[in-house]
């Protein structure tokens, strides 16, 4: 008998099904009836689930109308996802970016695990420094999966930053990450403008949307330059 909490059963088969495409924008979500005959729950848990579903913004629930799948730029938004270039205009500053590698490249086994495709697969690669008012706030190393953004080798990155790309043309039905402290290689370092030995956050995220893992990120900030913050509402 499976740990996992009836609802959490019932949202993570919901989720694999929009996450899959098979369940597209505005297709009908089973109702609560529907969920308590297939998998053996009472309202009270059918109704939780579609209700956290829908708080996630994956789903819309309207009265008479039953519920239905969100469109994707409404689950986009509702992850959060944001863009350093926007964060960077609203403190009221200047925000440039410096490529130091954009290109095609095979992609290696941890690589090929991460975004869920053959190894030697052709993968896109960029690398990029991230600046606030001329001063580097953000390394970021992406990789990214043609099937989902084919465009993206193709993009000008001093004007449009890779995560407003992936949100525009890959928007997210899905993503994790961690956080957790470091410290900076030596090319890391030097590009940062930082000593070896500063401590540096590193944020490892992950994304996908509809079927396809869209990209993987390794982004690194200054620890001096830059904090992570948030809001939680019960």
């Amino acid at each position: 008998m499976s740990d996992v909490p009836a609802y959490e059963q019932v949202k993570a088969h919901i989720r694999q099904r929009i996450a899959s495409g098979e369940w597209r924008p505005g297709d009908p979500v089973p109702s609560e009836a529907a969920l308590m005959a297939q998998f053996s729950i009472s309202r009270m848990t059918a109704n939780r689930a579609l209700r956290e579903l829908a708080a996630e913004g994956l789903v819309n629930r309207v009265q008479g109308s039953g519920t239905r799948v969100a469109q994707l730029h409404r689950i986009s938004s509702r992850l959060t996802i944001r863009d350093i270039h926007e964060e960077v205009v609203e403190r009221g500053h200047v925000h440039t970016t410096r490529v130091l590698l954009l290109a095609r490249e095979k992609a290696g086994g941890e690589v090929a695990l991460s975004l869920g495709v053959p190894a030697g697969s052709i993968v896109f690669h960029s690398v990029l420094i991230h600046m606030e008012n001329g001063v580097p706030i953000q390394y970021e190393d992406r990789y990214v999966n043609p099937a989902a953004a084919p465009d993206y080798i193709d993009t000008d990155f001093t004007q449009a930053s890779p995560t407003l790309h992936l949100l525009q043309h890959a928007p997210l039905t899905e993503a994790s990450y961690s956080i957790e402290a470091c410290l900076p290689t030596a090319d890391e370092a030097r590009e940062l403008s930082i000593k070896r030995s500063e401590p540096c956050l590193v944020m490892m995220r992950r994304t996908v949307s509809g079927a396809n893992v869209a990209s993987v990120a390794r982004l690194l900030y200054p620890a001096s330059r830059y904090s992570f913050a948030g809001e939680f509402q019960a």
